[in-house]
């Protein structure tokens, strides 16, 4: 059921994510209801039930409109949403995912209910009809880096419509560091050099790349322990790389953990092995932790990583990357002042990146639209 709020003048938006599982679209679409001035906007979130979104959502105090499409064109969800977006007065769906775009698509059409989509992935978009037709439906495109709104731009959407504005990072957390018990379970010794990687093991992700690096960088310092915290298709792959290149007893293949981030703070180093890359939003999480970042310049990841507090490298070149990760260890473990240097220089970085700062840039799209500055197609190029 939706859950009932009370009649406001305060504009309605629907931040609608139909994923299974929790991932970083998912974090943002939660973050970015909770962020948005709440004297503006009263947000819900369209989910799936009993995912973790809908959970999370529910557990924040934020209604639910439960969605349960059984594929992208699902003309009955969409019917389902068009009936909520009228029983609870809905001015703008906002699409956080590629098939959240269809459903609103949908469920707005002969409505003057406006349509935001979020773009998160650096990939062009399908050549078909049925996806240059449910993107051109949308009153307001928002790409999270500049490498995004690129694919965008060469998939054939206009660079007017296409307005950049990165994802942000909760910069009020606080996170413990995975103890050493913790570690230890993981096959990690205590005060062992320790580089982290959060990433699905999946082909964009790269995460053979990111084994084959661990041994260049074991070359160079033998007691490195690495852990990559992930599931998914190419667990196998992974865990064949591990064997030939004999580091059963240093790569530590995790899985899929809920204190991803604990594991993340107790790093010293954090990784990323991705050939394709919308921004790495895990990579702002480890700034704010004040970790040196080790990754291809990727997609968005050169919008995030600069000099001052990381380590770019080529795509899909082990040897740099090991290369890199074992530099920034040698600084950090080596000289306590550089690596209070680093730190600093990181939180700084991710300052920049703040989810108030991506909260409040969203709501001057909003306002557009709302207010028809904004319409398809007739859009002003705010590539920032």
């Amino acid at each position: 059921m939706i859950a009932s709020v009370g009649t406001s003048e305060r504009t309605t938006i629907l931040h609608l994510d139909t994923e299974r599982g929790w991932r970083g679209g998912e974090r943002q679409a939660l973050w970015l209801a909770q962020t948005l001035d709440p004297l503006r906007y009263r947000s819900l979130i369209g989910a799936r039930p009993l995912e973790p979104l809908a959970v999370r959502a529910a557990t924040a105090g934020l209604p639910i409109v439960p969605l349960r499409p059984f594929a992208e064109f699902d003309l009955a969800a969409a019917w389902h949403l068009r009936s909520a977006l009228r029983r609870t007065q809905v001015s703008i769906v906002h699409a956080h995912t590629a098939h959240a775009v269809a459903l609103a698509a949908l469920a707005t059409v002969a409505t003057d209910i406006r349509l935001v989509v979020t773009r998160r992935v650096d990939f062009r978009l399908r050549p078909n009809l049925a996806t240059r037709w449910k993107y051109a439906r949308a009153d307001a495109l928002i790409a999270i880096s500049r490498a995004v709104a690129d694919a965008l731009a060469a998939s054939g959407i206009p660079r007017s419509r296409i307005t950049v504005i990165p994802s942000g990072i909760d910069l009020t957390r606080q996170i413990a560091p995975a103890s050493a018990a913790v570690l230890a379970t993981l096959g990690v010794p205590d005060r062992a050099p320790l580089v982290v990687q959060v990433a699905q093991l999946v082909p964009h992700k790269d995460p053979v790349t990111f084994v084959e690096a661990i041994a260049v960088a074991r070359e160079r310092i033998p007691t490195l322990h690495a852990l990559l915290v992930g599931d998914g298709p190419l667990r196998d792959a992974v865990m064949t790389a591990v064997r030939r290149l004999g580091l059963e007893d240093a790569v530590h293949v995790a899985g899929y953990r809920t204190d991803a981030d604990n594991l993340l703070a107790a790093a010293d180093v954090v990784t990323l092995s991705s050939r394709e890359e919308g921004l790495g939003t895990v990579l702002l999480d480890a700034l704010a932790l004040g970790k040196p970042v080790a990754a291809p310049a990727a997609g968005g990841i050169p919008e995030i990583v600069t000099t001052d507090c990381g380590r770019l490298v080529p795509v899909a070149d082990s040897a740099a990357l090991g290369q890199a990760i074992a530099s920034l260890l040698l600084e950090v473990r080596g000289d306590p002042q550089r690596r209070a240097t680093l730190a600093a220089a990181a939180r700084a970085r991710a300052a920049e990146f703040s989810i108030a700062r991506t909260a409040a840039r969203t709501a001057e799209v909003y306002g557009e639209v709302l207010t028809g500055r904004v319409t398809a197609g007739t859009k002003r190029s705010r590539d920032e």
